[in-house]
């Protein structure tokens, strides 16, 4: 986990925080900077210039001391995470969808319920026999069996709310 001002390479970066006085977080929240985001950095800061990023279908130029306060990590950072199945991350923990498993049709069906790879999923609550699971998929809210869980494999990773 890193600042977004000290990344050094372009490409797809999940956003872990975002630091700083209250203004600039809630101003940073209404451009959809915002814990579990995903942003491509177009081009990099350069002797603290400015950058530009890609977030939900818009470019924006992105100061050096705003990119100070957004910690990111990368969506292919290997830092020794191992894969898990979605149906063993904890209620509240979030992961990124790496590898779907299983036959042609549940493969077909999870991801046009929007499980793709790269997506940050989030684990909202666990009915109380354990079945169904409600995850949050890109803002909105989605149940799916356990069964299916099992086949839908996570890198987990450690978002501050």
């Amino acid at each position: 986990m890193e600042s977004l001002a000290k990344i050094s390479n372009k490409g797809q970066y999940v956003i872990v925080d975002v630091l700083g006085e209250h203004r600039l977080a809630k101003r940073l929240a209404e451009m959809g900077v915002a814990p579990n985001g995903v942003l491509t950095v177009i081009t990099v800061s350069k002797n603290e210039s400015g950058m530009v990023i890609y977030l939900r279908g818009q470019r924006l130029a992105v100061s050096y001391s705003m990119a100070q306060s957004i910690m990111v990590k990368g969506i292919n950072e290997k830092d020794n995470e191992k894969l898990v199945s979605l149906s063993r991350v904890k209620v509240g923990n979030s992961g990124i969808v790496n590898k779907i498993i299983g036959n042609k049709a549940l493969r077909k069906r999870l991801m046009d319920m929007g499980l793709t790879k790269n997506t940050v999923i989030k684990i909202h609550q666990i009915a109380p026999l354990g079945d169904p699971i409600e995850l949050i998929v890109r803002n909105y809210k989605l149940s799916i069996r356990r069964n299916e869980a099992d086949f839908v494999l996570v890198s987990e990773m450690e978002v501050a709310e």
